[in-house]
């Protein structure tokens, strides 16, 4: 996945940061648990929310050895049907970004891309198992970008509307149509607000080598007032989210998430807009370990 959706670490109580690093390490030990050692190498910060979103019981913790590191052992939360459907959802949305890599990315990335989606095999099959109707969202969705990514679309709407309906239909149904609804409304405007920062984040790179990007497309000669376009649609994405989220029983992990989104997503984009993303990532990598 992209690795937007995360925290303000400074911001978050010392027991917040203990249990959401747990989670983090909680997912990881479930992804290796249920789709294979090599799952966890696409572990990401974005399905840690998620399955916060899918489960707001108070963890319960325990000890696994990190396989990055064999000498420590991490604490970390034990299984829940929350980390179980995000170790799914991730699993069938990184397969599907290697597949993508494979048909656009350069020589060398489509040859890596390759290997690693015949080694995630296994697991996305058992994954898509699992999870079919998502399965088949995706593949629809997918399908539907590549061809406006074909025609060049002029529009910044019409391709973030099909990303952000991808991630809408990661939940099951829960059984509750007002909390099915909340959540779907959060996680669509959340895919929506990921798709547009990407674009601007692979800007100049998707530019240098002639790629389909949407901001590319609808401003053909980008000016100051098409940013501030930019950031005011990216803002009421998030406000959109900040509101069906209110809907939701987020119950323990509700100071987490909404850290997230009232402070790490705005801190997040203010990265990216400034061309600090990069070397931010890897200091918070660095804390991270």
């Amino acid at each position: 996945m992209f690795g937007y959706v995360r925290p303000n670490r400074d911001e978050l109580k010392v027991r917040e940061l203990r249990e959401y690093e747990a989670v983090y390490c909680g997912l990881c030990h479930t992804l290796g648990k249920r789709h294979g050692f090599l799952a966890r190498m696409f572990l990401s910060y974005d399905i840690v929310f998620l399955a916060m979103l899918l489960d707001g019981n108070k963890p319960e913790l325990t000890h696994h050895r990190c396989p990055a590191r064999l000498w420590c052992r991490k604490k970390n939360c034990t299984c829940t049907t929350g980390l179980d459907i995000a170790a799914d959802i991730g699993t069938i949305l990184n397969y599907w970004k290697l597949r993508d890599t494979i048909a656009d990315g350069r020589w060398w990335e489509q040859l890596a891309a390759r290997a690693l989606s015949w080694l995630l095999l296994p697991g996305y099959r058992k994954a898509a198992r699992n999870r079919p109707e998502f399965v088949e969202m995706v593949q629809s969705c997918l399908e539907e970008l590549r061809r406006l990514e074909q025609e060049n679309i002029p529009s910044l709407d019409q391709p973030a509307d099909t990303f952000a309906r991808m991630l809408s239909a990661a939940p099951p149904a829960s059984g509750d149509p007002t909390r099915d609804r909340a959540l779907k409304q959060a996680l669509y405007h959340i895919g929506r607000w990921i798709y547009l920062v990407d674009a601007w984040d692979d800007l100049l790179d998707d530019r240098q080598r002639g790629n389909y990007n949407p901001i590319i497309a609808r401003f053909p000669e980008f000016r100051e007032e098409d940013q501030r376009y930019l950031r005011t649609t990216l803002c009421h994405s998030l406000n959109l989210a900040r509101t069906a989220c209110a809907l939701l029983e987020l119950g323990h992990w509700q100071g987490c998430v909404e850290n997230i989104l009232y402070l790490g997503l705005p801190m997040v984009e203010e990265l990216v807009f400034t061309g600090r993303w990069k070397a931010a990532k890897n200091s918070y990598r660095r804390k991270n370990k």
